[in-house]
């Protein structure tokens, strides 16, 4: 599925590939219990909770950026032939689904600038290569690709302790290409787009930016996950490196942006997985705009 929609000068594509029942709730967010589930079961489903298997439907797509002098890929998800045999619905994909999503926005691989890592978990990064006679390659043959120098060299040591085959397959080959630019999570590209520092789900997560002259828009990355954090700030999911410093992120991010008014692009959130903040009792809730 693609959606198109504007900031300003700029027009955003979000190409989905993936919205699926994917994983426990309770596992998830390891601070959740029974308890408060049930008490926001109501409002969570059908769309950010399935009914049917109990477990947290989460979005898995990319955002492409097109500004007046750029296209920017924000992301990109999962990938196909990467061999994930922890998560089955992720393991050796062969979907046409998010190449699909990428033509239907009027777009070739060629046509991407610059993509975008808001950190490099194994759902952001898995386009950014393809196999090629064998070998991994970058996808997108003209783009140079943005990583966070802090967020690479955490991850690099963490492959020298054990094998990350999510680095192996999906960023070092970018890096071996010579295509990559490494940079701080708080690097400006342009007039329209620059990042944001917001650690704890991994140690140099950013976010994204958009706005001329001022922030429009931001591309949460996975400061967030679920509406159910936007409503418990404090609640943070068992995959973050620092789970108090992520809670404290985004209770921050979220207090700064409700009161901005900011269009927030959330990265997981069920369709249309955008809107604009609303105080909901000590926490908040992203009023959904199409």
């Amino acid at each position: 599925m693609t959606e198109t929609f504007r900031v300003g000068d700029m027009t955003i594509h979000r190409i989905v590939e993936q919205e699926d029942p994917l994983f426990d709730p309770l596992e998830f967010f390891p601070t959740l219990t029974p308890e408060r589930l049930e008490e926001n079961r109501t409002w969570l489903e059908p769309l950010a909770l399935d009914p049917a298997t109990g477990r947290l439907r989460l979005c898995i797509q990319s955002y492409v950026v097109r500004t007046p002098h750029r296209t920017i890929l924000v992301d990109s998800c999962v990938g196909n032939g990467k061999n994930r045999p922890g998560r089955p619905f992720w393991h050796m994909k062969s979907d046409d689904r998010w190449m699909r999503g990428l033509a239907a926005a009027g777009l070739a691989v060629e046509d991407i600038d610059v993509v975008m890592c808001t950190h490099l978990h194994v759902d952001h990064v898995g386009w950014n290569t393809r196999l090629e006679n064998g070998r991994w390659v970058p996808t997108f043959p003209r783009a140079r690709y943005l990583f966070s120098e802090r967020e690479l060299a955490h991850w690099k040591a963490e492959h020298a302790k054990a094998p990350n085959p999510v680095l192996e397959d999906s960023v070092l080959p970018v890096i071996e290409a010579g295509r990559a630019e490494l940079v701080r999570s708080d690097h400006v590209l342009d007039e329209h787009v620059r990042l944001s520092p917001t650690p704890g789900h991994t140690p140099d997560h950013f976010a994204v930016e958009l706005g001329r002259g001022r922030t429009e828009a931001v591309l949460t990355g996975d400061l967030i996950h679920s509406p159910l954090q936007a409503r418990y700030p404090e609640m943070s999911m068992r995959a973050d490196t620092d789970p108090r410093q992520a809670a404290a992120t985004r209770r921050r991010f979220l207090e700064c942006h409700c009161e901005a008014g900011t269009l927030l692009c959330t990265a997981h959130f069920p369709s249309p997985s955008r809107g604009r903040l609303a105080r909901w009792d000590e926490g908040f809730r992203l009023e959904p705009q199409a």
